[in-house]
């Protein structure tokens, strides 16, 4: 069972630790948990492995930390604040952040305000990192889908894949629809602030972003990388676990 610890609210942010050596932060993605996007994938195997101490999270609304059903909860930079309440709490000095979807998100505004961070992977994101503002992948077009009552009156494409994940992983739809519906995942980007060595891998048949090597080229100190499979699976893919150890072993260097 994962452990606990209280973020600046007093939100239990669940996180679980595994492995010795240099400490990696892993920031999952929307409806998932630390267990479904990095454990069954074998990222958390591959990385400690390879001599590293995993730091797991559960981002707020999702898996064993709390999940608030007021989007005000989620507001502003709450899951960066909740992701440097885990590393102050571990006594953290030095971190690689590893982020995929919305924890790329969450990562991409955490890495130029912490310090601590030596080198940042990006994975699932595209062009511009943020999510569509308007169109069927609104925040508000996925919070509509995953409140609706009968899932087969859902007509959006996008929000009916991603009420399907949600239902499929047993989430909380409320809490999730609530993050959609606050200001977290709207804000920009200070690609000029991320100067830490950086990786962006994604899916080579994933529908849901825009040119991740677009990304690369926007930021200082960055490459990217093309695995198999689409949004969900190209963590899956061992060439995605690979990439992952050898670009932080590079960074070491």
């Amino acid at each position: 069972m994962p452990e606990t610890v209280r973020s600046f609210d007093g939100a239990r942010i669940a996180y679980a630790v595994q492995g010795s050596g240099p400490a990696v932060l892993l920031l999952h993605g929307f409806a998932a948990d630390h267990v479904l996007n990095w454990a069954r994938p074998g990222v958390i195997d591959a990385l400690t492995g390879a001599g590293r101490r995993v730091i797991a999270t559960d981002a707020r609304g999702h898996g064993a930390s709390d999940k608030p059903h007021d989007p005000g909860r989620y507001a502003g930079d709450a899951m960066v604040r909740d992701a440097q309440a885990v590393l102050d709490h571990l006594g953290v000095e030095r971190v690689d952040v590893i982020g995929y979807s919305m924890g790329s998100m969450v990562a991409a505004r955490l890495v130029p305000e912490e310090p601590r961070t030596r080198a940042l992977v990006l994975g699932g994101v595209g062009a511009t990192v943020t999510p569509p503002r308007t169109g069927g992948r609104s925040p508000e077009a996925i919070a509509a889908a995953l409140l609706a009552d009968d899932p087969a009156s859902i007509d959006n494409v996008a929000g009916k894949a991603f009420r399907e994940f949600a239902d499929s992983t047993g989430a909380d739809r409320h809490a999730l629809a609530a993050l959609s519906r606050s200001d977290a995942l709207r804000y920009s980007v200070r690609f000029d602030a991320i100067t830490v060595p950086t990786l962006v891998v994604a899916g080579a048949d994933d529908t849901l972003i825009r040119s991740p090597s677009e990304l690369a080229e926007r930021l200082p100190s960055a490459r990217s990388v093309t695995v198999a499979g689409d949004h969900l699976g190209a963590p899956y893919d061992p060439a995605f676990s690979r990439a992952l150890v050898e670009f932080l072993e590079e960074a070491r260097q």
